[in-house]
């Protein structure tokens, strides 16, 4: 099984993206299952762009997709991506779109169909505070969601996928002086490794699985 794991880069004035650095903690490999990391621009379509070209070029099984969510205390497995950007902050490339739909032919909204409510009890079983979440937003992180989930509506019927928030880094809150919550990058990357256990036990069952019933 080949997984695609991708996070956005630093955008705005942060000097790093929790969900970057916490990718790269994550290993290559989780039992059977490979893990392919891309790092994604936090750019409104060109997100889009990149990421279609990666699952063209490495043809998963499974794409997660790792988004920063200042404000946020756990990590939050997201449920539903909506038709709509709607940005109060610029992208990296100073766009801010408004009221504008990711796709004009698109549906009003897509559900992951990663086994969410399975991926939030594996997090937390690791140890990691870990919610559902019913809102993606209204800027990068959602349109990258409902993109990813357009491509499999579209084109990839095979192929699951869906989309985690963390919150910041323990660093990165030290270096705003915030009072904003935060969590070490290794916890972060210790829930999203269980994320994709859950993700890998789901796809791959346990070879024993039928004698064990």
């Amino acid at each position: 099984m080949k997984i695609l794991l991708t996070a956005f880069d630093p955008f705005g004035t942060d000097a790093q993206n929790a969900a970057e650095e916490a990718v790269k903690l994550v290993p290559e490999r989780i039992g059977s299952a490979v893990i392919v990391k891309k790092t994604i621009p936090t750019v409104f379509f060109e997100s889009l762009d990149v990421l279609r070209q990666t699952i063209e070029g490495e043809k998963p099984d499974a794409a997660l997709c790792i988004g920063q969510a200042a404000g946020r205390s756990t990590l939050t497995v997201e449920r539903v991506a909506i038709n709509l950007i709607d940005a109060d902050i610029p992208d990296n490339k100073g766009v801010s779109p408004c009221d504008t739909p990711i796709l004009q032919d698109g549906q009003n909204a897509y559900f992951s169909n990663l086994p969410i409510k399975e991926m939030v009890t594996s997090i937390r079983a690791a140890g990691i505070p870990a919610n559902l979440s019913n809102s993606a937003g209204t800027f990068v992180c959602n349109q990258l969601m409902y993109g990813l989930l357009a491509l499999i509506d579209r084109e990839f019927p095979t192929l699951k996928g869906g989309f985690l928030h963390v919150p910041l880094s323990s660093k990165q809150a030290a270096e705003k002086r915030s009072t904003l919550p935060s969590m070490s990058l290794s916890d972060i990357a210790l829930g999203i490794q269980a994320a994709l256990r859950a993700i890998i036990d789901r796809e791959e069952p346990h070879p024993l699985a039928p004698l064990l019933k």
